[in-house]
C-alpha cells in the first residue's frame, strides 16, 4: 500500500512499511523513512508506484482549468474527493485525486483552506481583486524591466526624474522605481549614486552632496516665503562715531564694526556694533519663525544658505556708507594700562565708514607694521589702538586659562579659506591669529562674556557657551563644549561666562540673546519682567537643542563640502606628489590644503613628521582618496604641526572667535573623522 499525504505543509509520497495504531512508517522515493499520522493521510493506492504517481500529479495539475474549477466548486466547503467527481467526471484516480489537490493548494486566490484536503471557493469579488492585483504586478514587471534596460543604457526613464532624490535618500524600497534603480546597479556592480551621475539624474558628485543635504535639512527647499522687512523702530539715536568693520571680501552678513572715540580726560572709548535685527524682528513673528526653522546660515566654500531672507540681511547688515540699526557695547579704558573702566550698552543708529577687508589688508598689517607705524592703510591709528587692547584681552584670558588649569593656547596655526569661482577652487593658507583677525576675534568674545554677565546681572536668562567641570570626566570635561541657559565659565576662552551674541544676521541663538540684552538695556531692573525668555522657559531649552542638532548638521555638511573641494583642486592643479604631516599613527594632513586622510599600512613615522605621498587616485562620490607614502622629507614647520589634543582648549578659542565666512580652522580628527561619507 502507497500513501499520498500532507508533510509540513507540502505533499508527499512514500510506500507503507508498517501500520502501527492511527500510525504509519513509510517510505519515500528517495529512500528516507519517516513517520506519517493517519490524519496527515490523504489517499491510499496501491499503482501506480509511489513516484510515478506525483509526477502525474503535477501533470495532471499543471492541466487544471481553475477558472473552471472554481465555477463547478460552488460556495460550500468541500472535500477535494467530491470536487474530483465533478470536475472529472467520474470518480478520479489516485493521479487525478492527487493533482486535484495539487491544483487547489497552489491556487490559494481561487480557493481558500479549511482544512486536510477541504476547501471552500473564494467570493467572485476578492478572486476579481486578486485577479487584478497579479495583473498589475505583471504589468508592473514588465514596466521595471524596460526601466532597468533603459538605466543600464544610461538613459534616466523619465518617470523617475522627479523622484531622484526620494529614490537615493530616503527610497520606498517596496517601489517599482526602486527595485528598477537598485536591480540596474545591481547587474552593472555599480552603487544607486553612481548610476545616478551616469544617467544624468544628478549632474555632478558636488550636486548628490548638496541635494543629500538639502534632501535631508532643507525638504521644502531653500528658498524664503515673500516676508515683509520689518523696520527698526523710529527715533533710534545716532552715534557720533565712524565705525568700520573687518572681514573676508565673501561676507555679506556684516555683523559687527568697530569704533575709537578719544575722550576729554585722556581716555579711549571703544565701540563693539553689532547688527540689530532684532530691533525689528520680534518673536514668533513670520521672521522669528523663519529663522528659528534653519537656526543658523549655511556656509560651504563658494556658496551659503542665509539664515535669513536676503532682503533682512541687506536691511540689517553694516554696510559702508549707512547709519545701521546696531546695539553697541562701548568700553571706556585706561590707556595706560588697559583696564576696562566702565562699559555701557545701547541700542542706536551707527553710521558705518568702511567695510575692511582682509583680502586687501592682511599684506600690510601685521605685527611689525602695527608696532613700527609703518604703512598705510584705512582706520590706521583705530587698528594700532585696538591692537594693543586685543593683545591686553588676550594676556588676561591666558592668566585666566592658567587659573582654570589649561595651558596657554596653541595659536601658530594654519587655516585656509575656501574661494570658488564657476567651479575653479582656490584654497588660500592663513596663520591663525594674524593681526586683523585677533583684533576682531578679542573684542568679539569681550562682548560675549560682557553682554553675558549682563544677562546674568540682571536676572534675565540668555543662551550661553560653556566649557568646564560638569561637562564630562577628566580631561573632557575641560575639552567638551555644550550650550546651557545659565551662566558658566568658558575655560577654553578664559572667561567666566560666554554667551553668543555678536552674530545675529547668522545664528538664532545670537537673535535670542540680542533680544535678552535689548530687554537688559532698555528696562534695567525690569528687565526679567519684559525679556522675551523668563527663567526656566521650556521653549529656551526647545531653542538650544534644536540649534545643537542644526548647528552640527551644518558643521558636518561644511566639512563633506570642504573635502570635496580639497579633492577637486587635486584634480585641477594635476597633483601627483604631495606634502603631509603625520597627525597620529596612520592619520596625516596635507600641507597645501586641509586635507586629512587615513594611510592604512603606511609605516611607523613620528607625529609631526613630514612625508612625501604619491597621489593615485580619488573619488569625489565617496570622497575618498588612495595614496602611497613615498618618504619622509623631514619635520613639519611649527604652523604645520598637529595639535596637542590634550592640551590645545586654545583650539575651542579659535572656533569660538571665527567671525570670518568661508574660513575653516583645521581642527586635528578623531579616526572616525577622516573616514569618507558613506553612501546614501
Amino acid at each position: 500500500m502507497n500513501l499520498f499525504f500532507e508533510e509540513s505543509g507540502d505533499f508527499k509520497v512514500g510506500a507503507v512499511l508498517q501500520q502501527q495504531g492511527e500510525a504509519y512508517q513509510v517510505e519515500m522515493p528517495s529512500g528516507k523513512r519517516t513517520k506519517v499520522k493517519s490524519k496527515d493521510v490523504l489517499l491510499q493506492f496501491d499503482k501506480p508506484n509511489p513516484a510515478d504517481l506525483l509526477e502525474q500529479a503535477k501533470a495532471i495539475a499543471a492541466e487544471v482549468d481553475l477558472d473552471f474549477l472554481w465555477e463547478v466548486a460552488g460556495q460550500e466547503e468541500f472535500g477535494f474527493a467530491e470536487l474530483g467527481a465533478e470536475y472529472f467526471g467520474h470518480q478520479p484516480l489516485p493521479a487525478e485525486a492527487a493533482g486535484l489537490v495539487l491544483a487547489l493548494h497552489n491556487a490559494p486566490i481561487f480557493f481558500y483552506k479549511k482544512g486536510r484536503g477541504r476547501y471552500k471557493a473564494a467570493p467572485e469579488q476578492s478572486l476579481r481583486a486578486a485577479q487584478a492585483g497579479i495583473e498589475r504586478k505583471k504589468q508592473q514587471a514588465i514596466v521595471q524591466a524596460a526601466w532597468v534596460d533603459e538605466l543600464k543604457a544610461g538613459k534616466l526613464p523619465e518617470a523617475l526624474a522627479p523622484i531622484v532624490q526620494q529614490l537615493l535618500f530616503k527610497p520606498d524600497k517596496n517601489s517599482i522605481e526602486y527595485k528598477a534603480l537598485e536591480t540596474a546597479a545591481d547587474e552593472l556592480q555599480t552603487t544607486a549614486p553612481r548610476l545616478m551621475l551616469r544617467t544624468g539624474g544628478i549632474a555632478s558628485a558636488k550636486d548628490l552632496h548638496m541635494s543629500r543635504f538639502l534632501f535631508e535639512n532643507f525638504p521644502r527647499g531653500a528658498g524664503f516665503p515673500q516676508v515683509a522687512v520689518p523696520p527698526a523702530p523710529a527715533g533710534l539715536p545716532l552715534a557720533k562715531v565712524q565705525a568700520f568693520s573687518i572681514d573676508d571680501v565673501t561676507t555679506t552678513e556684516i555683523d559687527d564694526a568697530l569704533s575709537v572715540e578719544h575722550l576729554d580726560n585722556g581716555m579711549v572709548r571703544v565701540g563693539i556694533h553689532i547688527a540689530a535685527p532684532g530691533l525689528g524682528i520680534k518673536p514668533d513673528d513670520a521672521l522669528d519663525k523663519i529663522a528659528r526653522a534653519r537656526m543658523s546660515t549655511v556656509y560651504m566654500p563658494g556658496d551659503k544658505i542665509t539664515m535669513l531672507p536676503d532682503e533682512v540681511v541687506d536691511a540689517y547688515t553694516l554696510a559702508e556708507g549707512k547709519d545701521c540699526p546696531a546695539l553697541s557695547l562701548y568700553a571706556t579704558l585706561n590707556t595706560a594700562d588697559w583696564t576696562v573702566v566702565s562699559t555701557e550698552t545701547r541700542a542706536e543708529r551707527v553710521p558705518i565708514k568702511s567695510n575692511l577687508r582682509h583680502n586687501d589688508l592682511d599684506d600690510v598689517v601685521n605685527e611689525q607694521t602695527l608696532e613700527s607705524g609703518e604703512g598705510d592703510y584705512p582706520h590706521k591709528a583705530e587698528l594700532g589702538l585696538l591692537w594693543k587692547w586685543a593683545l591686553k584681552l588676550e594676556a588676561g584670558r591666558m592668566q585666566k586659562r592658567e587659573a582654570f588649569g589649561l595651558k596657554p593656547e596653541q595659536a601658530n596655526r594654519v587655516d585656509f579659506n575656501f574661494y570658488v569661482d564657476d567651479d575653479v577652487v582656490s584654497i588660500v593658507r592663513r596663520k591663525r591669529g594674524a593681526p586683523l583677525d585677533k583684533i576682531v576675534a578679542e573684542l568679539m568674545i569681550f562682548a560675549n562674556s560682557t553682554w553675558g554677565k549682563l544677562l546674568h546681572d540682571s536676572g534675565v536668562p540668555g543662551i550661553y557657551r560653556s566649557q568646564g567641570a560638569g561637562s564630562g570626566a577628566g580631561w573632557n570635561a575641560k575639552m567638551q563644549v555644550r550650550m546651557v541657559t545659565h551662566a558658566a565659565p568658558h575655560q577654553g576662552l578664559g572667561v567666566d561666562q560666554y554667551a553668543w551674541s555678536t552674530s545675529p544676521l547668522r545664528r538664532y541663538t545670537d537673535l535670542v540673546n540680542q533680544w535678552q540684552i535689548l530687554a537688559c538695556a532698555g528696562h534695567g531692573v525690569t528687565a526679567p519682567l519684559v525679556a522675551p525668555f523668563k527663567p526656566r522657559d521650556a521653549t529656551l531649552f526647545s531653542i538650544v537643542s534644536a540649534f545643537d542638532a542644526a548647528y552640527s548638521a551644518y558643521n558636518d555638511f561644511q566639512q563633506v563640502m570642504e573635502r570635496y573641494w580639497c579633492l577637486r583642486w587635486l584634480g585641477q592643479e594635476q597633483a601627483k606628489v604631495v606634502d603631509a604631516v603625520v597627525l597620529k599613527d596612520e592619520v596625516l594632513r596635507l600641507v597645501e590644503i586641509p586635507l586629512i586622510i587615513r594611510l592604512p599600512g603606511m609605516p611607523q613615522v613620528a607625529r609631526g613628521a613630514q612625508v612625501k605621498m604619491d597621489i593615485i587616485g580619488w573619488d569625489e562620490v565617496d570622497l575618498s582618496l588612495e595614496a602611497r607614502m613615498l618618504e619622509v622629507s623631514g619635520v613639519a614647520s611649527e604652523a604645520d604641526l598637529p595639535v596637542d589634543e590634550e592640551e590645545d582648549s586654545g583650539q575651542a578659542a579659535a572656533e569660538e572667535a571665527v567671525e570670518a565666512e568661508g574660513a575653516v580652522a583645521v581642527v586635528e580628527p578623531s579616526a572616525a573623522a577622516v573616514e569618507p561619507a558613506p553612501e546614501a
